[in-house]
């Protein structure tokens, strides 16, 4: 586990963080060990991370690793993929590693 990251590794993980999340924005980091472009935006993730850490709640969820949560719970297609979650509810998906819309999904969804 990183610093301000919390890497879910199992359905109950996923459950156990969205409900200790409560009406806080949970951002959600989707990827594969083997995607480039996820390999690339990693480290971005963990600064936003580190410097959203009051505002925001941040997983990473490796969709070899989590198939269920990947296919069933959040119907993830390409990695990487960001959604942002409150309330148990599935309410922004980004689709891509461009830092500019993840910094913008996180500026948005951390003053809320």
């Amino acid at each position: 586990m990183r610093m301000n990251v919390v890497d879910i590794n199992s359905t109950d993980e996923w459950k156990a963080q969205m409900t200790a999340a409560g009406a806080k924005p949970v951002l959600v980091d989707f990827y594969a060990d083997w995607c480039g472009p996820c390999k690339m935006i990693a480290p971005k993730f963990a600064e936003l991370a580190t410097a959203n850490a009051g505002t925001m709640v941040f997983l990473k969820v490796n969709v070899d690793v989590c198939e269920e949560i990947a296919a069933s719970i959040a119907n993830i297609t390409a990695m990487p993929t960001f959604q942002v979650w409150q309330n148990g509810s599935l309410i922004e998906t980004l689709v891509g590693a461009s830092l500019d819309k993840l910094n913008a999904m996180v500026l948005k969804h951390a003053s809320s």
